[in-house]
């Protein structure tokens, strides 16, 4: 699907949608109807699709009883202020990435992806044995609502460039589409850091207003037609290794419901985490393919001296976070660091040396 039939669809199915979101909830006999609002356009790949098919699997769990209805992004709120409208009660959920919504609270960026930081099965064994969801609680409990890890992208691509970078001086001024601590990483780097939706992305790139951008990896950014402004395909990103999406419930209302549709709430987006891995995990590659075969992409790696500049400002970066006046960010850096240095151990010496081995000697 190239990108104008793809956002075309996405606009025509959210027609009209805007009116029939003002509505309140429904509750009739029992059954709600409760209002999903995501950062994503509406059948976007992997995230889109992922949301839609969590809101499914929460009305068909619940047997109708909690029904979830899925407005894209723009349909009901532009994309980033989703989160505000769980927080202010114009939508029930979210969907959408933690680090979105930094201004409210530098922690909160570790609950989508750290630079150089955790992959995202170490994420996921942070989040659910080591702490993590009990701060992510006490942070989003200062806005009233609740997160839930919901999808997962693993290792993203490093980024789409009009130019071929040489060398960390071919970073200076360079204008890039970026979020997160990622974007801070960049900004040390000599950067000119902005974050916009998906759909704004590659109308700024084609006018100029942006040199570089990255999103997810190819199967997202195939859908976008990146490949038709910048022929330049960075491979691993190093500031997103392993990213997660969350699903941000408004906790009152989560915790009016019976316990079983909590449960269900809680266990299907655990589910989702996993489902939307396998789903990157599957269609990337093959995308990838058709961006290099179809599209005359040229994949490359960044060069040395950015990957190691790179990793310089992420350890200042932790160190200004763990230094900070604020108690909460200071308290998720010291838990994300200290499980980090334990998780590595197993990632490090158990998966990376298998990968190399079978890189090395198997082939079939």
């Amino acid at each position: 699907m190239d990108r104008r039939s793809f956002l075309r669809k996405a606009s025509l199915a959210g027609a009209g949608a805007g009116a029939a979101a003002l509505a309140t909830p429904a509750i009739a006999q029992g059954n709600q109807t409760w209002r999903m609002v995501t950062t994503w356009p509406k059948n976007f790949p992997g995230l889109g699709v992922g949301a839609q098919r969590l809101a499914d699997r929460i009305t068909a769990a619940s047997d109708g009883r909690l029904t979830v209805q899925v407005y894209s992004a723009g349909e009901l709120v532009p994309p980033l202020q989703s989160l505000d409208a769980v927080i202010d009660g114009s939508a029930e959920m979210s969907h959408g990435a933690a680090y979105y919504w930094q201004n409210k609270s530098p922690a909160l960026s570790f609950f989508t992806g750290v630079p150089y930081g955790m992959t995202s099965r170490e994420m996921a064994a942070w989040v659910r044995y080591m702490g993590g969801q009990e701060i992510w609680d006490e942070i989003y409990d200062q806005f009233g609502v609740q997160g839930f890890l919901s999808g997962d992208t693993g290792t993203q691509a490093g980024g789409w460039f009009r130019d071929e970078l040489t060398g960390l001086d071919s970073v200076k001024g360079l204008r890039f589409r970026t979020p997160g601590l990622g974007g801070r990483v960049w900004e040390k780097l000599g950067a000119t850091v902005t974050n916009m939706a998906a759909g704004e992305i590659f109308q700024a790139l084609q006018s100029g207003t942006l040199d570089a951008a990255e999103f997810v990896g190819p199967y997202n950014d195939l859908a976008l037609g990146f490949y038709q402004v910048a022929k330049n395909y960075y491979f691993p990103s190093f500031v997103e290794p392993g990213l997660a999406t969350e699903l941000v419930v408004n906790k009152a209302k989560y915790q009016e419901l019976p316990s079983d549709l909590q449960a269900i709430v809680r266990d299907v987006c655990q589910a989702e985490y996993d489902q939307v891995a396998s789903d990157f995990y599957a269609n990337d590659p093959r995308a990838l393919k058709t961006l290099v075969e179809e599209h005359g992409v040229n994949v490359r790696q960044f060069p040395d001296d950015i990957i190691e500049a790179g990793a310089v400002a992420a350890a200042e970066i932790m160190g200004e976070l763990r230094d900070s006046g604020d108690a909460l960010t200071k308290k998720t850096t010291e838990s994300f660091i200290e499980s980090l240095n334990i998780l590595r151990t197993r990632t490090e010496g158990t998966d990376g040396p298998f990968i190399e081995a079978r890189k090395k000697y198997f082939s079939i």
